[in-house]
C-alpha cells in the first residue's frame, strides 16, 4: 500500500491584491490552500473612484474570487471573517465558529480608514476602501445635486453643491477630479438649474502640496490640472469637525453636503491577533523574508506589513507592493527562495480628470495627456483577470466623447426631495 504524503496547508487571510496573487502563485502546486475572505469579490481599488463617480459599474472593476480562482484545483475558498489566532496550535478561528488549522498562514487582510482617533467623522465623511463605499458616496454625490436641481434656499442649495474632498494624495486627488467633472460637466448638459459654475469642489490638505509622495515638480502639475479643473485647493490647515452637512478647516465652517474622507488608512487588527509589534499605522513590523518575529510559519505582506526599503522608509501600501509581496512569499513557501524580498519599484502614476495625469518612472517624469494615456492603458491592462477590459475600454471612450456618466443610477428608497413652488422649470440660477 503506498505511503500517504502530507500535504503543507496553507491557509491566506484577504483575497486583495497580495492575497490573490499568493493563492494564484500556489495554484498547481503540491499544497493545499485554503483563501478566507468575508467578501466573495476582488476588487481592483485603484478604480473604485470611478464608481463612486458614476463613471464605472461595480461590476466593471470587480470579479468573484470563485471564477479568478476556478482553474486553481488546490485552492479552496472559504466566505467568513478571522476573528483569533492561535499561533501556538496553528490555528485560525472564524466568526462563524468555524476552525482552520494551518501549517503556513499569510495575513494579507488589507488596511481600513483611519480617522486619527475621531471616529465619529466616518457617518458624514465616508472613505473609499470598498466596492460597498463607492456606492455610498456614488448615491449621496447623486442625490445631492437631485436636490440642489429643486431646492430654492440659496444657502441650502450651495451646500448641496458643495463637495469636500479631505486629504490630497493619489485617492483624494483622483476623486476631486471626477467629482468636478461629474459636478460642472457631465451633469449641468441634463439638470435645468444647475450650471457648470454652481458646483464646489474643494480638496483639502494639511500639508503644503498635492501628491507629497511624488516629485514637487510634478505636485505643482497636478495642482495646475485641478485648478483649471474648477477644484479649490486649501493647504496647511487641518480639519478639525467634521459633522452632518459641514466641515471645519482651521477657522472656518465649511458647509457641504457630500465629504469624502481620503486622508489616512489604519491596517486590520492583525497585530492583535498575534501579539506583536506594529508601527503607528497597525502593521506588523516584519523581518527581510516577510516572517512575523517569532512566528516564523506566519507572513504578513501588503498593506498588513510593514517592511523598510532601501530609504530605510516602509514601502508605500499600493498595491505592486502587495503583489510582489504575495508572489514573494509563495515561492517561499514552495521551497523556491531563499534570498530576503526586494521590492521593485516600477514608478508612481495618478490620473486628474480627463486629459491629465502625472507618472513617476524615477528620472522620467511626464505629466499631461500622454501621462493619461499611459494612465489608461496601465490601469486596463491591469484589469487582466475581468471580462470587463473591453467595457471599461468602451465605457471610458464613451466618457471621454460625451461627458456622458452611464452609470449614474441611485439605489435603494429615495427620501423625499424639496418641491418647487411652481410647475415651471427652475430657471438656472449661476452664471
Amino acid at each position: 500500500m503506498a505511503k500517504t504524503i502530507n500535504r503543507l496547508r496553507v491557509v491566506i487571510v484577504g483575497a486583495g491584491f497580495g492575497g490573490l496573487a499568493a493563492a494564484k502563485r500556489l495554484a498547481g502546486h503540491n499544497v493545499d490552500v485554503t483563501l478566507i475572505d468575508r467578501r466573495n469579490h476582488h476588487v481592483f481599488q485603484p478604480l473604485l473612484y470611478q464608481v463612486a463617480t458614476a463613471a464605472l459599474s461595480p461590476a466593471d472593476i470587480a470579479g468573484p474570487i470563485r471564477a479568478i480562482l476556478s482553474n486553481a484545483r488546490n485552492v479552496r475558498v472559504v466566505l467568513d471573517e478571522v476573528s483569533a489566532v492561535e499561533p501556538a496550535c496553528r490555528i485560525v478561528h472564524l466568526t462563524s465558529g468555524r476552525v482552520i488549522h494551518y501549517d503556513a498562514l499569510i495575513l494579507a487582510t488589507g488596511a481600513r480608514h483611519s480617522y486619527f482617533g475621531n471616529d465619529k467623522w466616518a457617518a458624514n465623511a465616508p472613505g473609499l476602501k470598498t466596492i460597498e463605499d463607492a456606492l455610498a458616496i456614488r448615491r449621496k454625490v447623486l442625490l445631492a445635486l437631485e436636490q440642489a436641481e429643486t431646492e430654492e434656499d440659496p444657502e441650502r442649495r450651495q451646500a448641496l453643491l458643495t463637495f469636500v474632498v479631505i486629504g490630497a494624495g493619489p485617492t483624494g486627488v483622483e476623486m476631486a477630479g471626477a467629482i468636478a467633472e461629474l459636478a460642472r460637466r457631465s451633469v449641468s448638459r441634463d439638470f435645468r438649474s444647475i450650471t457648470p459654475h454652481c458646483s464646489r469642489v474643494l480638496l483639502v490638505e494639511a500639508g503644503d502640496r498635492v501628491l507629497p509622495s511624488f516629485p514637487p515638480k510634478l505636485s505643482a502639475a497636478a495642482a495646475s490640472s485641478l485648478r483649471k479643473l474648477g477644484v479649490e485647493l486649501r493647504f496647511g490647515d487641518p480639519v478639525s469637525d467634521v459633522g452632518a452637512g459641514y466641515v471645519a478647516v482651521g477657522h472656518e465652517l465649511i458647509l457641504a453636503q457630500t465629504v469624502v474622507w481620503a486622508a489616512g488608512v489604519q491596517a486590520s487588527p492583525a497585530a492583535d491577533w498575534l501579539h506583536v509589534e506594529r508601527d503607528r499605522n497597525g502593521r506588523i513590523i516584519v523581518g527581510a523574508d516577510l516572517r512575523v518575529p517569532r512566528r516564523g510559519e506566519v507572513f504578513a505582506i501588503g498593506d498588513t506589513a510593514s517592511l523598510a526599503g532601501p530609504d530605510r522608509r516602509a514601502l508605500p501600501a499600493v498595491a505592486p507592493v502587495a503583489k510582489q509581496q504575495g508572489k514573494y512569499v509563495a515561492d517561499l513557501i514552495l521551497g523556491r527562495r531563499v534570498r530576503l524580498f526586494a521590492y521593485h519599484d516600477y514608478g508612481n502614476l495618478a490620473t486628474i480628470g480627463r486629459n491629465s495625469a502625472v507618472i513617476d518612472w524615477g528620472r522620467l517624469q511626464l505629466s499631461g495627456f500622454i501621462a493619461w494615456l499611459i494612465w489608461s492603458c496601465a490601469h486596463i491592462w491591469f484589469l487582466i483577470g475581468f471580462r470587463s477590459r473591453l467595457t471599461v475600454s468602451l465605457g471610458w471612450l464613451w466618457n471621454y466623447l460625451t461627458y456622458q456618466r452611464s452609470a449614474r443610477l441611485i439605489t435603494g428608497e429615495i427620501p423625499a426631495l424639496p418641491q418647487p413652488g411652481h410647475a415651471q422649470p427652475i430657471e438656472r440660477k449661476c452664471a
